[in-house]
């Protein structure tokens, strides 16, 4: 590799706060927030809204929709379009 075009690659906590669940990994993601991991270090972490703890494919739950109040909110707000 070519020293000085590629970004830093270091370690990162990747946190998913719905699940709470945070893994370390490395990642050349940067982040401004920080977080003291287990083994005492203090590293950067990035929050994101989903991960292997949360998704519907990896736990077997799945999430329950409102499809049918969904289709009437639709069909109210272009009622006046309907001739």
């Amino acid at each position: 590799m070519r020293n000085g075009i590629h970004p830093d690659y270091q370690p990162v906590v990747y946190r998913d706060r719905n699940a709470d669940y945070a893994f370390l990994t490395r990642s050349t993601a940067t982040s401004d927030k920080t977080v003291e991991w287990t083994d005492g270090a203090t590293y950067p972490v990035v929050d994101v809204q989903i991960s292997s703890a949360s998704h519907p494919f990896w736990t077997g739950r799945s999430r329950v929709l409102d499809t049918a109040g969904r289709i009437e909110k639709f069909r109210a707000k272009y009622a006046k379009f309907t001739g």
